[in-house]
């Protein structure tokens, strides 16, 4: 099986690829060809660090990998003319709900031009399945709990999440012009091993092991449905053979190989718990900063996940306490700390 995995070298395409890598097989022979422009939105050696994994993971025909830019429409063309994919997991997006803030014309380059790229190689190319990555930001400030895929999601608070919105409609209309098979996962704050830097856990780790102080938001208040990487990787895999059929609905005539999944953890956990987790691996207390909400922020994300489970058999697995204790070892070691 050919595959496309963009973001490449980001934390969740490393950890799929590897796990896709590791999992080869006669009846499971995988061919990926991996794509990232390797921005330095953050730490360039740790992206290369996770591609250098890769390739001694792998022989020249099981993993190629290519420099190269989503929004790049020549270069995006050649690529799926060049290769003749059967599957394109896009997780290749600029992240960061904040930064969105900052630099809103990154997240139109590469979330929405560069999406489009990736509809019309699909389109062209005769793709069984489009997997991408959509984001948990896209339910905003909705009220209700656990977020469910059917709730109404046209209220995002930060452009990150109205890129996310704008990737799951762009998909639908691929889906039914060109019946193109798509699926869209919304991420639940995801979590790890070679993980973001710019994420909580990596930075209050980093923090706390320094004994510097950290600052905690809302005044510690705000829970997140964090998901351990492994038990999300386990989903897209879940998921690559089971593209979508053609979905009918109550609200519309339109009918499309389409569908949306929750993936998370279904346990939101508080930020205390979550700081606490954080210092018992690191056998020490933080001293903290107690702010505000920020802008662009929600108190609560709570994902609902029977869809998943019933359609994939998906069951997250890992607590935050055993997720953070894993990621706090990997950063001790890797940074010699």
């Amino acid at each position: 099986m050919e595959i496309l995995v963009t973001g490449a070298a980001g934390f969740i395409g490393f950890h799929l690829i590897k796990a896709l890598l590791d999992t080869n097989s006669p009846n499971k022979d995988y061919h990926i060809v991996g794509i990232d422009n390797i921005n330095d939105y953050y730490d360039v050696g740790l992206k290369e660090e996770r591609l250098q994994i890769l390739s001694k993971l792998s022989a020249p025909e099981n993993f190629t990998f290519m420099k190269l830019d989503l929004a790049d429409r020549t270069a995006m063309s050649n690529l799926f003319s060049t290769y003749q994919f059967d599957t394109v997991i896009n997780l290749g997006a600029q992240a960061g709900v904040r930064y969105s803030i900052e630099n809103p014309n990154a997240y139109i380059d590469s979330n929405v031009v560069g999406f489009v790229n990736v509809l019309e190689g699909c389109r062209h190319h005769d793709i069984k399945h489009l997997i991408y990555a959509s984001s948990s930001s896209v339910y905003g400030m909705n009220i209700k709990q656990p977020f469910t895929t059917a709730d109404c999601v046209d209220f995002p608070i930060s452009l990150y999440a109205a890129t996310k919105k704008s990737n799951e409609l762009m998909a639908h209309s691929y889906s039914h012009l060109y019946n193109i098979p798509t699926t869209g996962l919304r991420f639940f704050t995801v979590y790890g091993p070679y993980g973001r830097p710019d994420m909580a856990y990596f930075s209050f780790t980093k923090k706390i092991l320094a004994g510097e102080p950290i600052n905690v938001f809302n005044n510690g208040e705000m829970q997140r449905d964090f998901t351990y990487i492994d038990d999300i990787v386990k989903g897209i895999i879940r998921i690559i053979d089971k593209p979508p059929l053609p979905q009918n609905s109550t609200i519309t005539t339109a009918s499309a190989p389409y569908k949306i999944y929750n993936i998370g953890n279904n346990q939101p956990v508080t930020l205390r718990r979550f700081i606490t987790a954080i210092e018992d691996a690191c056998g020490k207390k933080a001293q903290e900063n107690l702010l505000p909400m920020q802008a662009g922020d929600v108190p609560i994300t709570y994902a609902d996940i029977d869809e998943l489970i019933d359609d994939t058999g998906f069951k997250p697995e890992t607590s935050i306490e055993e997720g953070i204790e894993r990621f706090v070892d990997w950063y001790r070691e890797y940074y010699s700390v």
